[in-house]
């Protein structure tokens, strides 16, 4: 009876359809993309948006004079460490020219990240630039979306067609008298808290380092120092090769993005393009004055240059981000291995330390002098560009640029 039952069951089971297999939940780029294809303007459903604020970003929309693309996502563990490159990764699924802005809630904190893409290549100006030249930029209210939207949309149309950038409206602005910190986060309150302490704490630290190195140097002979170190390096020049080089990178792009019946392995050239180019745009924007700055954004405009053109991706020299690419690799301090450009590599080979890019530093107890010393023995705490050696040692500049720009807003 039991032999019959399970052989009945089993002819049962055959005959039943088979169960699709279930879908894995789609990234937020391609849920985002879905969205926009009915709706240029993507509200996550987890996010109650009062009626005044979408009025204000559709109206703003319609006469922007571009095609504006808006999402507004609350934040996640996926945009903690990807919304920098959120617009790009739109970008790549839409395909269409336009300005792409993703919205974040974090508490009742807004933040936004935004990217104007022409098909023709960069014609007018910059998105970044004109909003570094926005003075009211960093007045905006920011405990409701539409304010800092529509502002970007505003800049994205003054960057297109040269338009006059209008006054934010009153209501959109912090009173003059209210504290700074307000605009920061929960989260961002609490790291500054920490930040603080360790601030204490380095001082301290600081200061019985200076105790116990004045101790060591007494009875030591001093040595002579040079009486004039080398002309310092050319920060003007700097800057204008790595403005031309974010030009040449720029039309490199737009030239990839004409193309049609583009190869999964051109589509990831471009993305990788845009990761470069966007964090050489934010280091010419936030830091134009820093040398550090400028030529890190000239590594990353090259190597996106390099990228979208189709070459090889090349690493900096190491010891001076100027030169040629890092086609040799020198053994360095602890047995490090580092790219470094011929010249450099034969001047490692005899033994010598190559003189390297240059920065000015503060020296002295106190801190008054200044002189000229290789970058490399700064604090790698403080950029991201000694840190990763301008990408020789690890090739996450990009991103560790991104971050620190999602830390600053």
């Amino acid at each position: 009876m039991r032999l019959r039952f399970l052989t009945a069951l089993l002819a049962a089971l055959a005959f039943l359809p088979a169960l699709p297999a279930r879908a894995d939940t789609p990234e937020l780029p391609d849920r985002i993309a879905t969205a926009w294809r009915t709706d240029h303007l993507s509200v996550d459903p987890r996010l109650a948006i009062p009626a005044t604020e979408l009025n204000r970003i559709r109206a703003a929309m319609r006469t922007a004079g571009i095609p504006v693309y808006v999402a507004i996502v609350p934040r996640t563990p996926y945009l903690k460490t990807n919304a920098y490159n959120m617009p790009t990764l739109l970008h790549a699924r839409i395909g269409e020219q336009g300005l792409y802005v993703l919205a974040v809630a974090n508490d009742d904190y807004w933040s936004t990240t935004a990217g104007l893409y022409r098909q023709g290549g960069l014609h007018g100006r910059d998105l970044i630039g004109v909003q570094a030249d926005d003075k009211q930029r960093l007045d905006i209210v920011t405990d409701r979306p539409a304010p800092t939207i529509v502002r970007t949309i505003q800049q994205a149309s003054t960057a297109f067609d040269g338009r006059a950038l209008p006054p934010v409206p009153a209501g959109d602005l912090e009173p003059p008298d209210k504290p700074r910190d307000h605009r920061l986060s929960v989260t961002d309150k609490k790291d500054r808290s920490a930040y603080i302490g360790m601030g204490i704490g380095g001082f301290l630290g600081l200061v019985l380092t200076l105790v116990i190195g004045l101790r060591h140097r007494r009875g030591t002979k001093r040595t002579k120092q040079p009486v004039k170190d080398r002309k310092p390096v050319d920060t003007k020049g700097v800057q204008l090769k790595a403005a031309a080089k974010i030009k040449a990178a720029e039309r490199a792009v737009a030239r990839l993005d004409k193309r049609r019946n583009r190869t999964t392995e051109q589509l990831d050239q471009r993305d990788d393009a845009y990761r470069r180019l966007d964090a050489a745009r934010t280091l010419r924007a936030d830091q134009p004055e820093d040398l550090l700055a400028s030529a890190g954004a000239l590594v990353l405009a090259r190597q996106a240059e390099r990228v979208a053109s189709g070459a090889a991706l090349q690493p900096p020299c190491f010891f001076d981000p100027r030169h040629n690419p890092g086609t040799a690799t020198v053994e360095w301090a602890d047995d490090v291995e580092v790219p470094a450009c011929q010249q450099c590599a034969t001047v490692v080979r005899q033994g010598k330390t190559p003189r390297g890019l240059r920065v000015s530093s503060r020296s002295g107890v106190l801190g008054h002098d200044r002189k000229q010393v290789p970058y490399w023995t700064l604090d790698p705490e403080d950029s991201p560009m000694v840190a990763t050696g301008f990408g020789a040692l690890s090739d996450d500049l990009p991103e560790r640029i991104a971050n620190r720009k999602d830390d600053v807003r």
